[in-house]
């Protein structure tokens, strides 16, 4: 019976399957080798350390490999790490991969259904064909359902590209008719194509990573030879059009320092990088507070990425209607 990390306690016995993500070697101050190692499932990580047999044991697995774990619970700096005493590799047949990968709590299919919908209502003509294109794409389609957003910092989880998607094209479409002179069209397909090289750019068979093209290119690359190969196959596509909105893509990252090809240069560009920026965030801290909050503590603990602690305020559910003699209450 599999043992999620999310249930293990210090003093706990183990013996259960996991995910190797990241294997290294080490030694101690008295000069004995060690093997570190951090294991994944869907609910979690975990450090681990192997003692004993090191030579033996790191020849036994290797990173991406999933793993029989034997051992104990401990605490070691504030965290629960395991003391392996047993380790071999497992085949993968039989394993539910399901249960090594976090995975978004929303339906997959839903969410790509109402994307489609959106795209399908869009009063330009030619944005809608495009998309169109990228909906009868099929092997898109699959590699758009799984893929994450990001290896680790916001919608880290099978299908969370395609939640963290729908999530900004939802902030568009609920916030570009407060402003003027926006292009909502344009605005919501750059939403919806602005993260798709990310598909490319990761790796999420086994661990969250990113791929040589990824690597070497970037999604923004990546996903600018997509559209680009869309667009070619309609060739009544407006010029003026095309060049608009792959600026939305080489401009959603707002910043050179953030790996932006170009700042934002129109006022589509420029919401969709705050939106996309606030998605992200907003995300990405809403689950460090969920994983990395000490118990009994309103503090998360410090998020290396963001550079700060977050604090968790629970406020008090009050169901009784005012009194009208509340203070800040005017009377009639």
């Amino acid at each position: 019976m599999k043992t999620f990390i999310q249930e293990i306690k210090e003093n706990d016995a183990v013996d259960s399957i996991f995910l190797v993500k990241e294997k290294s070697s080490g030694v101690t101050r008295t000069g004995n080798p060690y093997l570190k190692l951090k294991l994944a499932d869907r609910s979690g990580e975990m450090e681990a350390r192997i003692w004993t047999s090191v030579e033996t044991s790191a020849e036994a697995f290797d990173r991406d490999d999933f793993v029989r774990i034997r051992g104990k619970a401990v605490s070691y700096l504030e965290h629960v790490q395991l003391n392996v005493t047993q380790v071999e590799r497992a085949e993968e047949k039989g394993i539910a991969l399901e249960d090594f990968l976090p995975t978004t709590d929303k339906d997959i299919d839903e969410m790509l259904h109402s994307l489609i919908q959106i795209s399908g209502r869009m009063g330009n003509p030619d944005l809608r064909r495009l998309l169109a294109l990228f909906w009868g794409d099929k092997a898109f389609v699959e590699q758009f359902k799984r893929a994450p957003a990001s290896k680790k910092i916001h919608h880290a989880f099978i299908g969370g590209l395609l939640e963290h998607t729908l999530s900004l094209t939802e902030l568009v479409l609920k916030n570009a008719s407060h402003y003027k002179g926006l292009n909502r069209d344009l605005l919501t397909a750059g939403a919806i194509l602005h993260d798709l090289g990310k598909v490319e750019e990761l790796s999420y068979n086994r661990s969250f990573d990113y791929s040589d093209q990824g690597r070497l290119l970037g999604h923004i690359i990546l996903g600018l030879e997509k559209v680009e190969e869309k667009i070619r196959q309609l060739p009544e596509f407006p010029g003026d059009l095309s060049i608009l909105l792959k600026h939305l893509i080489l401009s959603h990252h707002g910043q050179y320092i953030y790996g932006s090809p170009k700042k934002p240069m129109t006022l589509e560009a420029v919401m969709l990088h705050y939106l996309d920026d606030m998605d992200a965030k907003i995300n990405g801290i809403q689950g460090f507070l969920e994983a990395q909050s000490p118990e009994g503590s309103g503090w998360s603990a410090y998020h290396p990425a963001f550079e700060q602690s977050y604090y968790r305020f629970v406020p008090l559910i009050r169901d009784e209607a005012p009194e009208d003699d509340e203070p800040g209450l005017e009377k009639g």
